[in-house]
């Protein structure tokens, strides 16, 4: 097998500490807990999380207090420190204190999709083990404050748990320790360039349940005393307008959010002289895209940025490359190395490999996954990339046919086992197909079985049943012949997604 080639990374500075085991930083909060309390006593009456879907406002005394009260109500439910406590919450300040709740209680957060079905939440919290489900439509666990065990947490134990597709198509539970958490915060704050100690005003439009806006907004605010205004969904009219009514200095969203948001008719009218940093990743920006933005938020810093729920902050890009380099997601953030394996190491192409603090410690119950994963101590992505000489990497292609649906990812071998359950048919391929907005959407090519009929309206009624909706399907194309296979005996999805005939979406 053949060794990793590295690609250049930043070099350590005087508050980062090289050991045996990586690089990791000097001044880190030990764990969550004394973080956020740290917060607290600096600045308690700052504005900390604002619920644009209730209007519920909380500075930073206020979110330790319900934090407390939520963790003495799950210790009173029967928590432990390092029970599981599944949240399948909407966005809110409902969600924050859970998750800070389960923190203080000692417990892991583990943080749950509520787009997924019943049947897939099910499957999730019997994975987990979780002893407390906090469910939507729900009162909060309540009880008399606590913090026990929680602020004397080791830094390496397990802080939090997201799931993710993997490679496998089956979730995994990428478990994140305090120090992996925190040093993604750090990460993140010293590629935006911020001070340590330097509020921000963030807007939250995507879900808390994904890394990015858990771990790369809110943590970040949280630890600087920021705060963050979250909405329940993203919904591009709120969105436009609480840019200005929240004074927002701060943006990070999915290219598809941006999209949808400059040509919104109420944004031509909008006051962003206050947006002074717009943050973008989870999918690919093309050239006349990062054109629009620095047009239309000419007073922003454009940083973008890429990162994985295993590793949450990797690269980051500076401003001054945003355009001339448009394909290239960055290099490596501080205390972060990068190589790249496969044939063509040395010419800089090959998969992604991630070395440093903000890593997983792996995957829950998953021994063989994690010695994949981090084999020789190193993350293997599964991301395809080439490096340049500068050290910026650019990603090339997945190793697997993980379809990207606006940041929401779409494991095309999940799809094609549930609609395969459908009577009708005998052979079915899931791939992305090309969209402009969203960069791919959920296309299905369908081979019916002999002699019967086949709609695929129905086949999309059945997928709503059993998948959660950004997994269906909105096209299906229908076709006689069987599908195209490899020398191997696998389906050939590059000739499928460059020769299907797609049609009009149907959904």
């Amino acid at each position: 097998m053949s060794a990793p080639v590295t690609v250049a990374g930043p070099a350590a500075t005087a508050d980062e500490l090289t050991t045996p085991a990586g690089r990791r930083f000097r001044n880190l909060s030990p764990n969550l807990a004394t973080l956020v309390r740290a917060t607290v006593e600096r600045c308690p009456g700052a504005e900390a999380v604002v619920d644009l879907g209730t209007g519920r406002r909380l500075d930073h005394a206020a979110l330790w207090a319900g934090a407390a009260r939520v963790a003495g109500g799950l210790r009173g439910a029967g928590a432990r420190p390092g029970d599981r406590v599944a949240l399948r919450l909407p966005n809110g300040a409902d969600w924050c204190l859970a998750f800070l709740g389960a923190v203080l209680a000692g417990a892991v957060p583990v943080p749950l999709n509520t787009r997924l079905t019943d049947a897939e939440v099910a499957a999730l919290v019997e994975d987990c083990g979780a002893a407390v489900v906090i469910d939507s439509g729900a009162r909060l666990p309540d009880g008399p404050p606590t913090a026990a065990g929680a602020e004397g947490a080791d830094p390496e134990s397990l802080a939090a748990m997201f799931y993710t597709s993997g490679t496998t198509g089956r979730p995994k539970g990428a478990m994140l320790s305090h120090r992996a958490l925190l040093s993604a915060a750090e990460q993140c704050r010293r590629a935006l360039h911020l001070g340590p100690a330097e509020a921000t005003r963030t807007l939250v439009a995507a879900p808390l349940f994904h890394i990015l806006a858990s771990g790369m907004q809110w943590l970040p605010a949280l630890a600087a005393g920021g705060s963050v205004a979250i909405l329940p969904a993203f919904e591009v009219g709120v969105w436009v307008r609480a840019i200005a009514e929240e004074r927002i200095d701060v943006l990070n969203g999915v290219p598809a959010m941006y999209w949808q948001a400059l040509r919104h008719p109420e944004f031509a009218g909008l006051d962003v002289s206050g947006v002074r940093l717009l943050v973008y990743g989870a999918a690919p920006t093309p050239p006349a895209q990062v054109e629009a933005l620095m047009r239309a938020f000419p007073a922003a810093q454009l940083r973008p940025g890429y990162g994985l729920t295993e590793a949450p902050c990797v690269t980051g890009l500076e401003h001054a490359d945003a355009l001339p380099h448009a394909d290239s997601v960055g290099s490596a953030v501080a205390a972060t190395e990068l190589a790249v394996l496969g044939p063509g190491a040395d010419d800089g192409v090959g998969q992604l490999l991630v070395r440093g603090p903000q890593l997983m410690s792996g995957y829950w119950q998953r021994p063989e996954a994690t010695a994949a994963a981090l084999a020789g101590g190193w993350l293997h992505t599964g991301d395809l990339v080439r490096a340049d000489e500068a050290g910026r990497v650019h990603l090339l292609d997945r190793r697997t046919d993980l379809i990207n649906r606006g940041g929401e990812k779409v494991y095309s071998v999940e799809v094609e086992a549930a609609l395969s359950a459908y009577p009708s048919v005998a052979e079915i391929a899931v791939v992305g197909v090309p969209d402009p907005m969203m960069g791919q959407k959920v296309g299905a090519v369908v081979v019916p079985r002999p002699g019967e009929e086949f709609d695929p309206g129905t086949l999309v009624a059945f997928a709503r049943d059993v998948l959660a909706d950004f997994k269906v399907p909105q096209y299906v194309h229908v076709q006689a012949e069987p599908l195209p296979r490899n020398p191997g005996g696998k389906v050939d999805k590059a000739a499928l997604r460059s020769r299907s005939d797609w049609g009009p979406p149907l959904r």
